[in-house]
């Protein structure tokens, strides 16, 4: 049974249902742990050393966040800069994330239709994630497709239960299966 950790980065998280609906759906299962960056530190001043050590026990690793301005909410990005050091997370000596896998797990208020060439976004969400896939690839991580909740602003209670339903399947999936294949990895829109 694989280890996984969902970092959670949410600056207004009282507000979203979505995000609730996710978190609750896989708050109380076994190797499963949620660590709130927004809650673990208000003021942005990240514990490098206490992230390292936490990271060394997983097999998983969640990036959970709202999609803003289409990449992640600022206390994710300052855990990224300090977190993932050279000679740590890359570089020579930097192998202590080597062979884990990591994903996106993202709510956007669009729908997914609006993340295409000819959607009003212009390119694709996973055009968007570049950025998180090259981080976890200059880290020697499996970068596994997007888990993606759009639409939100819209959703009813139906797409709720639904959403709530899938991610909890993949983490469960994610944590139970034998086998990750990078290739029909967990993308799920």
């Amino acid at each position: 049974m694989r280890k996984i950790l969902v970092l959670f980065a949410h600056p207004k998280y009282e507000h979203s249902y979505a995000n609730h609906a996710l978190i609750q759906s896989i708050e109380n299962l076994e190797n499963v742990q949620i660590r709130d960056l927004y809650e673990l530190y208000p003021d942005f001043n990240v514990n490098i050393q206490e992230e390292q050590e936490n990271l060394f026990e997983y097999d998983v690793i969640v990036w959970q966040h709202p999609f803003y301005w289409y990449s992640c909410p600022p206390l994710l990005k300052q855990w990224l800069d300090l977190v993932l050091e050279f000679g740590w997370a890359y570089g020579p000596g930097g192998v202590y994330l080597k062979g884990k896998y990591i994903f996106n797990a993202i709510t956007t208020g669009g729908s997914p239709e609006v993340y295409s060439q000819e959607g009003k976004n212009r390119y694709t969400i996973s055009e968007f994630l570049r950025p998180f896939e090259q981080t976890a690839n200059l880290c020697g991580m499996h970068y596994l497709p997007y888990f993606h909740f759009g639409g939100t602003h819209k959703a009813t209670e139906s797409d709720l239960l639904q959403k709530r339903k899938e991610y909890h399947d993949l983490i469960l999936h994610l944590r139970d299966s034998q086998l990750i294949t990078l290739e029909a990895g967990p993308q799920i829109n």
